[in-house]
């Protein structure tokens, strides 16, 4: 069975859908080739739990996240800094983290973000043109639940006597 989100809620969230998508050139990034240490200080220095990987043509690659640095650098009774400059972003990023092509597909959107804290938006060609966030489409429910009933009149369905 499909699901498909009512026409009155998905228009009250996408009143401002403008906002859901952050372009890529305001995303932090690394670049494929970077080694492992370059990418661990860049995702200290951002406080991000996860980051953007992109090649030098400015096409999406990945995810890197934090613990998938500190696992390379972890030994059996010590930490190994060092083995992060010999080790390429591309050897331990995701590559198999859902993407987006239309940041404004809603429904599409609402069912990974349950599970992801961004999307990346890429384009056909492969282009990385930003990220929608949850936090930017929670503020949309949130917007709804507060002001539909502003453009709407809500009635129960439910019998009060049932």
């Amino acid at each position: 069975m499909l699901f498909m989100i009512d026409p009155a809620v998905e228009s009250m969230l996408t009143d401002h859908q403008e906002k859901f998508l952050i372009p890529g050139s305001v995303v932090a990034n690394v670049m494929d080739t970077n080694n492992l240490y370059h990418a661990f200080l860049v995702l200290t220095k951002v406080r991000y739990a996860k980051i953007i990987v992109l090649d030098k043509d400015g096409k999406y690659r990945g995810l890197l996240s934090l613990p998938m640095i500190t696992e390379q650098m972890l030994e059996t009774e010590t930490i190994d800094v060092e083995k992060l400059k010999h080790i390429k972003v591309e050897q331990v990023m995701q590559t198999d983290a859902p993407t987006i092509v239309d940041p404004y597909d809603v429904e599409l959107d609402l069912h990974l973000l349950t599970d992801q804290p961004f999307l990346p938006v890429v384009a056909d060609n492969g282009d990385f043109t930003g990220i929608v966030t949850r936090r930017e489409l929670f503020k949309a429910i949130n917007h709804l639940a507060h002001d539909i009933d502003e453009e709407y009149d809500i009635t129960s369905k439910v019998s009060d006597k049932e």
